[in-house]
């Protein structure tokens, strides 16, 4: 039987300054979680190129809304807030059918999380992740609370801003991109090592919502934007 044949894609390389730095001062974790050594390489294997097929399904990829655990039960504290965008190539083409993965801390600052040793407290109407799935023109769209602020408290000094964490998962587990989303005017984004560890300031801004029209009546919520383009010049940074 005749093994099937997976085209060969080769992309140039990222920019480094508009990618996160592997070493960031001040944040011992940077300089851990890069390898010392040069990568070995290896073929990958056909699986790993074009499977898992239904990864929907196994993700259980759906309507999302982040506000409240049930429709019917209690909302979660905090500012309502609706999320929107779009997920593209380089050249605009939209990318249909992506399941797109959140996670969050609630509004106190708090992720559900055994290793969040943040003193703040959970939210019981709150889970702060989800998945969702791109539709036919590459959209996406959720309902969530803004995230808190909260302490790194390795450091001593620093505070992450509000931000949501977002996966794209593409065709295979071989193409994923993660990344975080960071919310316009915040004071403590100026200090943020990590969105700060992005060396080029237009590539800093394509880490920022955009502020989108507000929603007011049967659900009153603050709007807003993020288009997420996976390869090119105007590729938005990778940041985790």
């Amino acid at each position: 039987m005749p093994t099937a044949s997976v085209p060969k894609i080769e992309y140039l390389p990222f920019d480094d300054r508009t990618q996160l730095a592997r070493q960031i001062p001040k944040y011992p974790r940077s300089f851990t979680r890069t390898p010392s050594q040069p990568l070995i390489q290896r073929p990958l294997t056909l699986s790993e190129q074009t499977g898992p097929m239904g990864l929907e399904r196994l993700l259980r990829a759906g309507p999302l809304d982040l506000s409240r655990v049930r429709q019917d039960g209690p909302p979660a504290l905090g500012q309502l807030i609706w999320i929107e965008g779009r997920v593209t190539d380089e050249d605009g083409s939209p990318v249909p059918g992506a399941v797109v993965e959140i996670w969050q801390a609630n509004a106190a600052g708090k992720y559900i999380h055994e290793i969040d040793r943040n003193t703040a407290p959970l939210d019981p109407n709150f889970t702060g992740e989800g998945r969702l799935l791109t539709d036919e023109d590459g959209g996406y769209k959720f309902f969530s609370i803004k995230p808190g602020a909260y302490p790194v408290l390795e450091s001593g000094w620093w505070w992450r801003p509000p931000h949501i964490h977002f996966s794209i998962f593409g065709p295979s587990w071989m193409n994923r991109y993660v990344t975080q989303i960071f919310f316009p005017g915040e004071p403590l984004n100026e200090a943020d090592l990590l969105l700060n560890a992005v060396p080029d300031r237009q590539a800093r801004e394509r880490l920022i919502f955009e502020p989108a029209s507000m929603i007011m009546g049967e659900v009153n919520a603050i709007g807003y934007r993020l288009d997420f383009v996976l390869r090119g010049h105007r590729a938005t940074p990778a940041l985790d």
